[in-house]
């Protein structure tokens, strides 16, 4: 009784081994693909990772700084993969995915040594989300564009210089906020206009006080007292117009608006 049940036993076991050779030996049916990091310790990947970042194989690059997390996932490295990361998707034009990558490293690492840098990458990312990465921002206009992301910029580059007034980037991040409100003036003109056109002229009243509200060292202030003083003028509030004009001849004497 007991050899025949160790002989079922032992044809099942074998029966077993076959099907699995059998499986193993299918084309494709590989149990994993040879991977090349296998063994590979932290510090290899990343180094692996930065130097596809630097001959700009940024898809490569993001897959190794994936794998990185995920095998060492609380080490130095993998949390300075985290904002390589974000970095990498910026650079190979995916500015969603490197908002998002931005966001979960200041939420785990609020107190890194870099996050000063996440908040200026985040600023950069909505900045040119527009433009391309290789993007020159001067031949490009602002002001007929969704200004979303523009506002986006500016808030991220607020939060780097208020949080971080030391850091190296807050230069550069004032000289983009300055832009940035500049560029923000001059897309309520560009509304104002486009509502005093076709005769709604509340509203354009409306978006020119908001350039001069809501920008007020902007270039755009002179023409928003223009169209301010057009708008009320087409109105009928003659009150509201003069003020409007007093404050044009204050501020701007020599404004060719006046003429």
């Amino acid at each position: 009784m007991i050899l025949a049940l160790r002989s079922v036993i032992g044809k099942r076991v074998r029966f077993a081994a076959t099907v699995a050779a059998l499986v193993l030996a299918l084309p494709g049916c590989s149990s994993t693909p040879d991977d090349k990091t296998a063994g590979w310790d932290a510090q290899k990947i990343y180094s692996e990772a930065k130097s596809n970042m630097a001959s700009g194989a940024y898809e490569e690059a993001i897959k190794l700084f994936e794998k990185l997390e995920a095998r060492f996932p609380y080490g130095r490295y993998a949390q300075q993969a985290q904002l390589d990361t974000a970095y990498a998707y910026y650079k190979s034009g995916e500015p969603e995915l490197a908002i998002v990558s931005i966001d979960r490293f200041i939420k785990l690492h609020p107190n890194h040594s870099d996050v000063d840098y996440a908040y200026y990458l985040k600023g950069l990312v909505n900045f040119n989300e527009d433009l391309g990465v290789l993007g020159d921002v001067i031949s490009k206009d602002l002001t007929q564009r969704d200004p979303r992301a523009a506002r986006e910029a500016f808030d991220a580059f607020r939060d780097l210089v208020e949080r971080f007034p030391n850091s190296k980037y807050v230069t550069d991040a004032r000289q983009r906020m300055q832009y940035l409100i500049n560029s923000l003036a001059a897309y309520e003109i560009h509304v104002a206009h486009y509502y005093f056109n076709r005769g709604a002229f509340i509203a354009a009243a409306n978006r020119a006080q908001s350039a001069i509200t809501n920008y007020p060292n902007s270039p755009a202030q002179e023409e928003a007292l223009s169209l301010l003083i057009q708008s009320y003028s087409k109105l009928e509030m003659t009150d509201l117009r003069d003020d409007a004009e007093r404050i044009l001849r204050q501020n701007f004497p020599n404004s060719k608006y006046l003429k």
